[in-house]
């Protein structure tokens, strides 16, 4: 028997290359970062496995590519996991440190870990020195600046609910924090709140004092023919959302479109508090409770700030003041603007509350066990 020349292996070398390519081309799965080096696997619907084995064009998500980002969180699964426990997705947006981290931790040390999922947009211009730890270590998603007056604040809220979507198909309720937020209730109270809505909690104000102003802070008839004067809408910028509607913000590119052009008067550019409640408004206003579940003090506001609570106020008294309000209800899509009697009906609580002072720390932890997780 010959012994195959080199010529000879070369070529059958060459012949079999090509096949080789085909069978080793596979769809990558797409992968989400938290800024640490950790990947985190979304909920994306794989194709079929033949399909999957020999497709050529698998599907790109550059991390800092927001459109990129959006599509791929708008096509995740919508019903969550069977046997799955629904899990709140606590989406906290900072440009600074978390001065209440360790109150943070004694909250969700408290309740079983495959109940919750927490994600940080940290500005990245920030030397966050020492990092985040604990509970919040990792948990940094790719993040860009965050700047008061401009969409960008909207942009990190869209970024933290579609990396939450491409996270964990279990997550159920999306909830919006900032960094001067507590909570006021237990973690066992606030996740049956939440957990037995089927519908999002977001502030929808129709016909407030300056409406007009914000619409056109953009320029005169910007907005049109997308987003008319009557259909806009104002709200606070910390919401609840479920799963539906974190999916209808991801996937939206029209109305966000309006939303995300620069303002030609800063004073009157508010998108954060104006396109989560128009878009919902617009979309599927009976899909929310028209009311946030984050307590907020106007009186006494500042430069656009609502009130921030010092050290010498934090007490058993304080929260119990909180807890007794109750929340605003506006445009629900049935009646125009909430009815006493449809605001009776409701009876939700309030679930957190802002503005604290970094210095109100200490004195939270004193009564966190004793007042604040003890319903």
């Amino acid at each position: 028997m010959l012994s195959p020349t080199p010529l000879c292996l070369f070529c059958a070398l060459l012949l079999c290359l090509p096949l080789a390519v085909i069978i080793t081309i596979t769809s990558p799965t797409t992968t989400v970062h938290d800024g640490s080096g950790h990947n985190l696997v979304p909920d994306l619907d794989p194709p079929p496995k033949t399909q999957q084995r020999f497709s050529s064009k698998p599907l790109p998500l550059p991390l800092h590519d927001d459109d990129s980002l959006f599509r791929a969180a708008s096509r995740v699964n919508s019903k969550l996991p069977p046997g799955s426990p629904k899990k709140i997705a606590f989406l906290f947006l900072t440009i600074s440190p978390l001065p209440f981290a360790p109150l943070w931790e004694l909250y969700f040390n408290q309740t079983p870990k495959d109940l919750f999922n927490v994600y940080v947009h940290a500005d990245p211009s920030y030397p966050y020195d020492p990092p985040f730890s604990g509970v919040f270590a990792h948990r940094v998603i790719p993040s860009k600046p965050a700047l008061r007056f401009t969409p960008t604040l909207a942009s990190a809220a869209r970024r933290l609910l579609a990396h939450a979507l491409l996270h964990d198909r279990s997550n159920y309720m999306f909830v919006l924090l900032s960094a001067s937020c507590i909570p006021i209730h237990s973690f066992d109270f606030t996740y049956k709140t939440l957990t037995r809505s089927k519908k999002s909690f977001i502030e929808i104000l129709n016909n407030e004092v300056g409406s007009y102003d914000r619409w056109a802070a953009r320029g005169k008839d910007s907005m049109l023919p997308e987003v008319a004067l009557e259909d806009f809408r104002i709200g606070s910028q910390f919401w609840s959302l479920t799963r539906k509607h974190a999916k209808l913000v991801v996937g939206d590119e029209l109305i966000w479109a309006k939303f995300n052009q620069p303002c030609v008067v800063w004073d009157t550019c508010y998108p954060e508090e104006n396109y989560f409640p128009t878009l919902i408004h617009m979309r599927d206003p009976r899909g929310a409770v028209p009311a946030t579940l984050t307590h907020v003090d106007w009186n006494g506001s500042f430069d656009g700030h609502p009130r921030m609570y010092v050290e010498s106020e934090i007490g058993p008294q304080l929260i119990s003041r909180l807890r007794k309000d109750e929340p605003r209800y506006g445009d629900d899509g049935t009646n125009g603007s909430g009815s006493p009697a449809t605001k009776q009906r409701r009876g939700f609580p309030f679930l957190f509350a802002r503005k604290f002072s970094p210095e109100s720390i200490q004195p939270l932890l004193r009564i966190a066990n004793v007042v604040v997780f003890k319903d």
